[in-house]
C-alpha cells in the first residue's frame, strides 16, 4: 500500500489544457512545482521526459508536470515559451526559475536547490519587492548602455519554434496534413521571424555601440520584475545611464531618425581599447585563460615563471574577445600568445620572459627598475 502511494505521487502529470493547468498551480501552491514544456517531435524532449520521470521517484514532495507547447499555446505564450524543451519552476503559484534547453544535470541541481529551500514566507513580501527594486536599479545602471536580452550577443535566444505572428491553429492544421504522409511538423514556410534579441544587437554593433547585455533566460525574477519595474512587457529592453529607452521598435525608430548615434555611448577605437587594456595593471599578462585556468601549455608555464616572481599582475582572457585577440597581434607586431606587458610595453612571449629569468633580468623588468 504505502510503495503504491510512493509510485503514485512519483508519477508525471500531463498537462493539456490551460484551465487544467491553473488549477494544478492552484492546488499545489505549496509545493515546489517543475512544469516541461515540450514537443513530441523534438527527440531531446522524450529524454528530458525520462529524466524528469527519475527526478519524480527521487522528489516524491515535488510536482512534476508535463506540458505541451505547441497543444496549449495560451500557456506558453504567457510565459515566453519560445524553444523545447523549456523548465519553468513555481512556487507559491509564482514562477521563481527557468532552464531552457536538455542540461540534465543543471535540471537536476535547480530541482534539488528548490526543493531543499524554504518558501516564501508571506510576510516578508514586501521586503523582497524592495530587495528586487534595488537589485533592478543596480542592473539597469551596471554600465552606461545596458541591453536585457534573451541570450548573450554572441549567442541570442530569440528564434521561436512557431511564430505568435500567425494563429497555432494553422500550425495544428499543417502538422496534421504533415503527420498524414509520415512527415514531422515544418514551419519552414510559415514566414518565421528573425529574433529581436539578434536583431537588437546587429544594430547596436553596426552604429559601434559599446554596451553591456544580461540574459533574461539565466534568471527569472529579474525576467519577470524588470517588466514591472519599467512598465515595459516585452524583451528585449535596452538602457543608457538607468533610464529606459525602449524595445527594438523604438530603437529602430531612433536609427531611422539618426538620434541612436546621440543618445547611446560609442565603443572607443579598437586602437585605443588595446591601450588601455595593456595599462590597466601595471604587470599585464595576455594569455588563453586566466590566473586560476591556463588553456594552453604556453600559459601555463609563463604564470608559472610569473607566480614565482612574487609580483602583483593581472591577466586577459583572449580566448573571450576575438577583436581583442587579433587587434592586440598588430598592434604589438607579435603573432603569438601569450604577451606579457609592462606598464603599457610588451616584453615578449614566453622564450623571452624564459630568457630574462635565466638571465636574472626578469625580476627587475617587472618591478620598472629597467
Amino acid at each position: 500500500m504505502a510503495a503504491g502511494a510512493a509510485e503514485a505521487a512519483a508519477a508525471v502529470v500531463e498537462v493539456g489544457s490551460a484551465g487544467q493547468f491553473e488549477e494544478l498551480l492552484r492546488l499545489r501552491a505549496k509545493s515546489l512545482l517543475v512544469v516541461h514544456f515540450w514537443a513530441p517531435w523534438a527527440p531531446q524532449c522524450a529524454q528530458m521526459n525520462d529524466v524528469m520521470a527519475e527526478l519524480a521517484k527521487e522528489h516524491p514532495q515535488v510536482s512534476f508536470v508535463k506540458l505541451e507547447a505547441e497543444a496549449v499555446p495560451e500557456v506558453s505564450e504567457k510565459y515566453g515559451i519560445s524553444s523545447v524543451p523549456t523548465f519553468l519552476f513555481f512556487k507559491n503559484s509564482q514562477s521563481i526559475d527557468r532552464l531552457d534547453g536538455a542540461h540534465a544535470p543543471e535540471l537536476t541541481k535547480k530541482v534539488q536547490r528548490h526543493a531543499s529551500s524554504s518558501s516564501f514566507p508571506s510576510g516578508g513580501s514586501e521586503h523582497l519587492k524592495e530587495d528586487l527594486s534595488l537589485r533592478l536599479k543596480k542592473l539597469t545602471h551596471a554600465a552606461p548602455c545596458m541591453l536585457f536580452m534573451k541570450g548573450t550577443p554572441q549567442e541570442p535566444r530569440c528564434a521561436s519554434f512557431y511564430s505568435h505572428s500567425l494563429d497555432s491553429a494553422v500550425y495544428r492544421i499543417v502538422d496534421s496534413c504533415r503527420s498524414a504522409v509520415g512527415k514531422g511538423p515544418d514551419y519552414s514556410g510559415l514566414g518565421r521571424l528573425e529574433g529581436f534579441s539578434k536583431q537588437m544587437v546587429e544594430i547596436l554593433n553596426k552604429h559601434n555601440i559599446q554596451f553591456s547585455s544580461f540574459d533574461i533566460f539565466s534568471d527569472e525574477e529579474v525576467r519577470q520584475g524588470l517588466k514591472t519595474y519599467s512598465n515595459w512587457p516585452t524583451y528585449p529592453q535596452l538602457y543608457v545611464s538607468g533610464e529606459l529607452i525602449g524595445g527594438l521598435d523604438i530603437i529602430k525608430e531612433l536609427e531611422a531618425s539618426k538620434e541612436l548615434d546621440t543618445i547611446c555611448p560609442k565603443a572607443p577605437k579598437l586602437e585605443e581599447r588595446l591601450k588601455v587594456l595593456t595599462n590597466k595593471a601595471s604587470v599585464m599578462l595576455f594569455m588563453k585563460g586566466n590566473k586560476q585556468e591556463a588553456k594552453c601549455g604556453f600559459s601555463r608555464q609563463i604564470l608559472e615563471i610569473l607566480n614565482s616572481t612574487g609580483v602583483d599582475y593581472e591577466t586577459f582572457d583572449i580566448l573571450e574577445d576575438e577583436e581583442v585577440r587579433q587587434g592586440l597581434k598588430t598592434y604589438s607586431n607579435w603573432p603569438t600568445y601569450p604577451q606579457l606587458y609592462v606598464k603599457g610595453e610588451l616584453v615578449g612571449g614566453l622564450d623571452i620572459v624564459k630568457e630574462l629569468k635565466e638571465n636574472g633580468e626578469l625580476l627587475p623588468i617587472l618591478k620598472g627598475e629597467n
